[in-house]
């Protein structure tokens, strides 16, 4: 027995597709035997595996246990939970790898899977790899046992281990995504007031797309956190690993500016840490960095690649742009939305502060959020392999990490290849308008001269750091 994936699953960071188009039924259990053969290689035998909220996930979440269970490995069911719920249950149980059925961010008609093995993220070649083995039918065989374990409260009680922040007024958006059932349970062993917004879990999202990096997602946070008074509010996206903040005024604090306020936490404990962040990250949080005498380091984007740089080099913070944030320092590691909402309520004890007065001490910027460019797949890296060679030819200041980074007086502008879809990825910061109209420009030129057009990005207004 053989099975072909769909080549658009198969992602660098994980696997991803359209339900009943690139996706199917075929494919989970043609993922479960894959990779109980990599499991098994190994030396493992038990595999932990979890799902989201979509209507799809249950299915393909049982064509995993029977994939799994067919190629001699055993399964701890987990059941319905947030993917670093998933995480938390691999760090700690008795098993070799995890599995978590889910589609995070995107429409409800997409899903996929998130892999761990041996507590270490498991992307790029590996991923290829499982592609490599199904086609081949290079699978084990066996009669691997399921069982069912409910880790649930055991999670939640180990957010709020040590927990030492004040009691404070929040707003919560589970935005009908996996974390709601979590939020539900995570606010009554908080001190202080809390008001929830669609914790009830429904794959359709009928009340907004859960992307909280959005800003038109959080206008529900935003007129429950005003019309209440509340100090701060947090939102979540559809699989609860990553995180979106508004202050008391409604304003957003983007991820990069997050990690800055945690930073300041953690270099307290910490000094002359390295913090990781990716490369679409403000300046401002590298320079932030540097005043407080942590080291920062910046890497490429994606949760797999920051996760894995962590340990590699041991890094106790890192994170995302879009509110995958990572603590190592006494957690584990991995990208934990709601982990990171019970950081934030900690640091305001540390820093002596509110959420509303740390936004406001944040530096004045115009940044654009993420500017998105379709181009054909096969024509995404050679675009920018040549806008690097003429940046390169011109004496440009260019980073090159992942993509290019570009340094003028002006600020700086990025452009990368997505490693997810068939597109180009730019952000654009400045101290002013006309700065940022002259990296636009800058911009769209060399777009142009690639035969991209420019202009083709968010609509969204540039983010101002007031």
């Amino acid at each position: 027995m053989t099975h072909c994936f769909h080549p658009s699953l198969l992602r660098e960071y994980d696997m991803r597709g359209i339900f009943g188009d690139t996706l199917g039924a075929a494919d989970g259990y043609a993922l479960g035997r894959s990779f109980a053969a990599v499991v098994r290689k190994q030396g493992g035998s038990r595999v932990a595996l979890g799902h989201d909220g979509r209507l799809s996930s249950p299915l393909l979440e049982a064509e995993v246990v029977r994939g799994l269970a067919d190629g001699g490995v055993d399964v701890l069911r987990i059941g319905l939970g947030p993917t670093p719920m998933l995480y938390y249950a691999e760090a700690v149980l008795d098993v070799d790898g995890g599995i978590q059925v889910t589609g995070s961010h995107n429409p409800p008609d997409h899903n996929g899977f998130k892999l761990v093995l041996g507590h270490q993220p498991f992307f790029g070649a590996d991923i290829a790899r499982l592609g490599e083995i199904a086609a081949a039918g290079d699978w084990t065989t066996g009669d691997g046992r399921v069982e069912t374990v409910d880790i649930m409260d055991r999670y939640v009680a180990r957010l709020v281990e040590r927990f030492d922040g004040p009691a404070c007024r929040i707003g919560w958006d589970a935005g009908s995504g996996v974390a709601g059932p979590v939020v539900e349970k995570l606010v009554k062993l908080l001190p202080g007031e809390h008001h929830t917004l669609f914790t009830q879990v429904d794959g359709n999202f009928p009340h907004h797309h859960p992307d909280p990096t959005i800003e038109k997602n959080l206008e529900h946070l935003r007129a429950l956190v005003l019309s209440n008074k509340l100090d701060f509010g947090v939102a979540f996206d559809g699989d609860g690993d990553r995180i979106g903040v508004i202050d008391g005024m409604g304003r957003p604090i983007w991820g990069d500016q997050l990690l800055g306020l945690f930073a300041e936490v953690v270099l307290r404990k910490m000094p002359g840490a390295t913090i990781v962040a990716d490369v679409k990250a403000s300046q401002a949080l590298f320079d932030r960095v540097a005043q407080l005498g942590g080291r920062p380091l910046m890497w490429k984007t994606g949760h797999s690649l920051i996760k894995s740089k962590m340990k590699d080099i041991g890094s106790p913070l890192g994170g995302e742009m879009t509110g995958h944030i990572f603590f190592a320092d006494d957690y584990y590691g991995f990208d934990d939305g709601l982990y990171a909402a019970v950081r934030l309520i900690r640091a305001l004890a540390t820093l002596d502060s509110s959420v509303t007065a740390l936004r406001d001490a944040m530096p004045v910027l115009l940044t654009t959020p993420e500017l998105r460019f379709p181009v054909e797949e096969a024509r995404k890296f050679a675009i920018v392999t040549r806008i690097l060679d003429r940046l390169r030819m011109a004496g440009a200041e260019v980073n090159e990490t992942d993509g290019a980074r570009v340094t003028t007086p002006d600020g700086w502008w990025l452009l990368r290849a997505s490693n997810t879809q068939a597109e180009l990825v730019a952000r654009v910061e400045s101290h002013d308008q006309a700065g940022l109209d002259r990296l636009m420009n800058q911009l769209d030129s060399q777009l142009a001269e690639s035969g991209v057009l420019p202009a083709i990005g968010s609509t969204e207004p540039p983010r101002t750091g007031k």
